[in-house]
């Protein structure tokens, strides 16, 4: 003979404002999730009874010999429109489905639609930082051509010619440095 000590409990046991592990313990039960079991072989008879905590009711459906139709359906339309707006988003086109929304699928399509303007502005956004970083590098290249331009235009062979004798003899010496002061570091070099 087998004792029926099996407390089937739908999980998880936190979503109870009782303590089911204590109660099971009480009465001698063990406790097994109903939502996973295949039967109710051993299933006692006399089980404590529980409440689900309060901030969890709204979310929580308790099944009680079964769903109404009308409630099953609605779950399964909202579910389906759920599942066409996830989808729809994962291929980057968010689609409204057609019909009428349940709360969660037309708040999770608000979600999603904020997500994308956000997306689209900061897209847009990224493209004119784009365009400003372009207009800069065209105008960074007009400045060095420019300045090129102005180098060339002012050069002096005598000044050339002494950075390069100071440059193969490796002495340092300011970029813009007078004429007068490269040819005196170009005298004092030492005589080859």
């Amino acid at each position: 003979m087998s004792k029926n000590n099996i407390w089937y409990l739908a999980g998880p046991f936190h979503q109870y404002q009782e303590n089911v592990k204590a109660l099971a313990k009480e009465r001698g039960l063990r406790i097994v999730d109903a939502n996973v079991a295949e039967s109710r072989e051993g299933e006692a008879e006399d089980v404590p009874e529980v409440t689900i905590r309060p901030e969890l009711r709204a979310v929580v459906l308790v099944e009680s010999g079964g769903m109404s139709d009308d409630l099953a359906s609605r779950l399964g339309a909202e579910l389906e429109s759920v599942g066409v707006i996830v989808e729809s988003f994962a291929v980057q086109r968010l689609v409204r489905p057609e019909g009428e929304l349940g709360e969660t699928a037309s708040r999770l399509l608000q979600v999603l639609e904020a997500v994308n303007a956000g997306v689209s502005s900061l897209q847009r956004e990224r493209d004119g930082e784009v365009e400003k970083v372009a207009k800069l590098e065209q105008d960074k290249a007009e400045l060095l051509r420019q300045l090129e331009a102005l180098k060339a235009a002012n050069a002096d062979p005598e000044i050339d010619a002494l950075k390069a004798k100071l440059d193969a003899a490796n002495v340092i010496y300011r970029a813009n440095a007078s004429k007068e002061s490269l040819q005196k570091l170009v005298d004092e070099l030492p005589k080859a």
